[in-house]
């Protein structure tokens, strides 16, 4: 008999079905968190996908896949989760703000990989809720990637106290000039859902991106983490953690900066508005 705790999928779902599913679904969501996990067992990666991925997102093209790319195929089923209507939290209005990665090891482009998610510590937060989607990736016995994804719920109550949460601190020199600067096309939105799946209306659609507050479309933060990556990709140590913070949303088109220094064992990177103060994206990259 199979247990209604865990969905295991055979195949990447349709992301759009999921996502109107989800949003069809917020209203009414509550309660606590509960025990749900998702596996896709035996995932193989799809070449000219992974292709057009590192064509997006600024990486070589090479057997070993991006950190980033190892998101890419759990996003799916995390968004299982969120449309399941156990999942307390509507995903109308939720923010991703923080992505954790942890590269154990370089993951080859032939490897068999079974992926899980599962969602963790629901706890208040000072503008509403957030909530862990916590994802592993193994090949075999052997795990290879971890994954934890912060999700913000605005407004929305749970119980708990509200611990501080622990920022990503960086040592970038104030005066330095930035690393690169990035011309952020206004079709970046739409070309990186079409490699990513994440087809989220306010990165493709003004007038949805105007109902959540924005002025228009912005982009994926996770693609901004995987470009940052990119731009340090051959000096990135074989096994490493990358942390990162979401600030001020990257909207489209923009031009950003990208700010980059070497560590004792890793990177402190950011993402700023080229014209204004503030973080698209704060990150720390060190070696395990």
């Amino acid at each position: 008999m199979s247990d209604p705790r865990t969905l295991t999928l055979d195949d990447t779902p349709n992301m759009a079905v999921l996502f109107t599913r989800a949003a069809a679904t917020s209203i009414g969501r509550g309660g606590p968190l509960q025990d749900v996990q998702v596996r896709r067992p035996r995932a193989r990666i799809h070449l000219p996908q992974l292709a057009a991925y590192d064509n997006v997102c600024g990486f070589a093209l090479r057997d070993a896949l991006p950190a980033t790319y190892l998101h890419v195929l759990v996003f799916p089923l995390q968004l299982v989760l969120m449309a399941d209507r156990r999942f307390p939290l509507g995903l109308a209005g939720l923010v991703h703000v923080r992505n954790r990665i942890v590269q154990h090891r370089p993951v080859d482009a032939a490897e068999l990989l079974t992926l899980r998610a599962s969602a963790r510590e629901l706890r208040p937060h000072p503008l509403g809720a957030a909530v862990d989607l916590v994802s592993s990736v193994r090949v075999g016995d052997e795990l290879v990637w971890e994954g934890v994804s912060t999700y913000l719920s605005r407004g929305a109550s749970v119980p708990g106290e509200i611990a501080p949460e622990q920022p990503v601190t960086l040592d970038l020199d104030p005066d330095a000039p930035p690393n690169a600067v990035w011309d952020v096309p206004g079709d970046m939105g739409r070309r990186y859902a079409s490699v990513s799946g994440d087809v989220d209306p306010m990165h493709l659609s003004t007038l949805a991106a105007k109902a959540f507050g924005f002025p228009r479309i912005l982009v994926q933060g996770m693609w901004t983490k995987a470009h940052a990556l990119a731009a340090i990709e051959a000096r990135l140590p074989e096994a490493y953690a990358v942390d990162v913070t979401f600030g001020h949303p990257l909207l489209l088109p923009s031009t950003a900066s990208f700010f980059a220094a070497q560590q004792d064992h890793g990177w402190d990177f950011a993402v700023r508005p080229a014209q204004e103060a503030g973080d698209h994206l704060r990150g720390a990259v060190r070696a395990i």
